[in-house]
């Protein structure tokens, strides 16, 4: 495995990712748009009392709780630990404990053979080396353990939102692959090959509460989510904000739904 000494650039990448997503109220963005996905991923999986289990880029808790709440030993792994505060008051208001571990997906820092079950919810994507993010995930695994992750899929609305906003964004460095590709079967099969794990794979899309205007879902996603906060705070130096939040408000005036990928395996 290469580490972060040994590519130039990619520490500096992760150090960048840690304060984007620190920036901004990420408990606030995950009880509006995601909370819902961690209680059916972990349905789906199916977590039985007393598995050991593992919620990588685990945020403030959205699937590791519901893990903790059917029974599971779960431990939250993140990047970006100031995070963890608000998890933890998740967690204390649901009625559950689990831990709170900083630490990359790109190299988890846990032994071989850890976990009976390894869940991410629109965490493991944002890792840049996607076939290095897969095998630290299947090397934790315990033989005939299964995870479950989402992923946002290219041709949904998120992934047009990606789209939109990343003709605005600096160029990413060689060895960082973009997140929407982990929302394609054929580049999951790519990056889980040679590892043995048996792949599935579902479709689903999230539900919010509207907002009444496109305008008034930008101006929430400044005052509350760290990708956007940093962008408007490049993009003003630039003189580009207000045209990009006019291009925004445009396209979430439609109100599409987003639609995740589900990826659900098994390590022999």
């Amino acid at each position: 495995m290469t580490s972060t000494d040994e590519l130039p650039g990619l520490a500096q990448m992760k150090q960048m990712t840690r304060a984007t997503w620190a920036a901004g109220d990420f408990a606030a963005v995950a009880r509006r748009f995601l909370w819902e996905v961690g209680e059916r991923v972990v349905q789906r999986v199916g977590i039985g009392t007393d598995e050991d289990v593992l919620d990588i880029a685990c945020g403030t808790g959205n699937a590791a709780i519901r893990a903790a709440q059917a029974g599971g030993r779960v431990i939250g792994v993140d990047l970006t630990p100031e995070l963890f505060e608000a998890g933890k008051r998740e967690a204390a208001d649901a009625g559950v404990t689990l831990e709170w571990v900083e630490g990359d997906a790109e190299a988890l820092p846990f032994e071989d053979a850890s976990f009976d079950v390894v869940l991410s919810t629109f965490g493991v994507m944002f890792a840049p080396r996607h076939r290095v993010a897969a095998a630290e995930l299947v090397r934790v695994l315990r033989p005939g353990g299964r995870f479950a992750l989402t992923t946002w899929t290219p041709q949904g609305a998120q992934g047009e939102l990606f789209r939109m906003l990343g003709k605005y964004a600096p160029p990413p460095p060689p060895f960082a692959q973009p997140p929407l590709a982990w929302g394609t079967e054929d580049h999951v099969r790519e990056i889980f090959e040679g590892t043995g794990v048996h792949l599935e794979f579902e479709r689903d899309v999230t539900h919010a509460e509207p907002f009444t205007s496109g305008y008034e879902a930008v101006d929430w996603g400044v005052a509350h989510f760290g990708p956007t906060i940093m962008m408007k705070t490049a993009l003003e130096k630039q003189g580009l904000w207000e045209s990009v939040r006019e291009e925004q408000a445009a396209y979430l005036d439609q109100n599409i739904d987003p639609e995740y990928l589900i990826i659900l395996g098994r390590k022999p």
